[in-house]
């Protein structure tokens, strides 16, 4: 049953939220103090994952039957994003990887809609023209550059969430459709598992992150988001992730004490107001459609 409570729909977005950002923060905190290498945080996430979900599905009483649910697309959409995010990490600050993330998904999703045959008015046109130029500012060469390789990573990471977001939209039980993508992602950990037997770089600093990367800030946060989704409409829910990069970027601060530096702010504010720009024009213009 979709949330009706307006403060109970505020606290499931605001969670889910936070737990995108912490994603984030953990994984920098894990890897970028070479706590753990990337293939083993990567594997410790999603097996928490699992465990922690599949609790939660039998606490709740649903189906844990895995076949079930969810789909093996959205596993494997779930799996790239969570391998090329462990390794960008690897060469990007907190709140640069959230930024190049979030702004690929949200580009991604714009790109399917064109590709479906959606003619964009001016003004959204505008607005990717300057998050595209956001970008191209980020990526200009200098010393306060981000790793070429670290932005590709990223924004193959982008391109797998959309796919995951589209492949869940509407879907009827989160819950049980989150934990069997997770489930589904199994078999695919395989390599991961062989990198992470030769590789032993593993501290119990980075088994505690990779662990609360996994079971709170990503099995439970995406299912919240699932179950958030519901009762928010879709300018809101896209306007509502651009906060994401904003609180990572923080929390990469506050936590990490990684410097915020001026190129950084200026792309945000380039590629975030670009992207709500479209998203605001397209809403508008598919409830001007709508009343004509």
């Amino acid at each position: 049953m979709a949330p009706t409570n307006p403060l109970k729909i505020t606290a499931l977005t605001a969670l889910a939220l936070v737990s995108f950002a912490a994603n984030s923060v953990l994984c920098r905190l894990a890897l970028g103090s070479g706590a753990i290498d990337a293939a083993s945080f990567t594997v410790i996430r999603m097996l928490t994952g699992i465990v922690v979900l599949w609790v939660i599905v039998l606490a709740r009483k649903r189906d844990a039957n895995p076949l079930r649910a969810g789909s093996w697309w959205g596993a494997v959409c779930l799996f790239m994003y969570a391998v090329a995010f462990s390794y960008a990490y690897l060469l990007l600050e907190t709140g640069t990887g959230a930024l190049i993330l979030f702004g690929s998904v949200q580009l991604s999703m714009l790109a399917v809609t064109l590709v479906s045959g959606v003619r964009l008015g001016a003004f959204e046109w505008g607005g990717l023209l300057l998050a595209i130029g956001g970008f191209a500012y980020l990526m200009l060469p200098g010393a306060a550059a981000p790793s070429l390789g670290g932005f590709l990573l990223m924004a193959v990471a982008g391109m797998a969430w959309a796919g995951y977001t589209l492949i869940g939209k509407g879907s009827q039980h989160p819950l049980q459709d989150t934990y069997a993508n997770f489930v589904r992602t199994a078999p695919m950990l395989l390599p991961l598992l062989a990198v992470m037997v030769v590789a032993r770089d593993i501290s119990v600093e980075g088994i505690f992150y990779a662990a609360l990367s996994g079971g709170l800030a990503s099995g439970v946060g995406y299912a919240l988001w699932y179950a958030a989704l519901k009762g928010l409409s879709g300018l809101q829910a896209g306007v509502l992730q651009l906060l994401v990069p904003v609180i990572a970027a923080f929390g990469g601060v506050l936590i990490v004490a990684e410097p915020l530096s001026q190129r950084l702010v200026i792309a945000s504010l380039l590629i975030l107001g670009g992207i709500l720009a479209v998203v605001v024009a397209g809403q508008r213009r598919a409830a001007s459609k709508q009343v004509s």
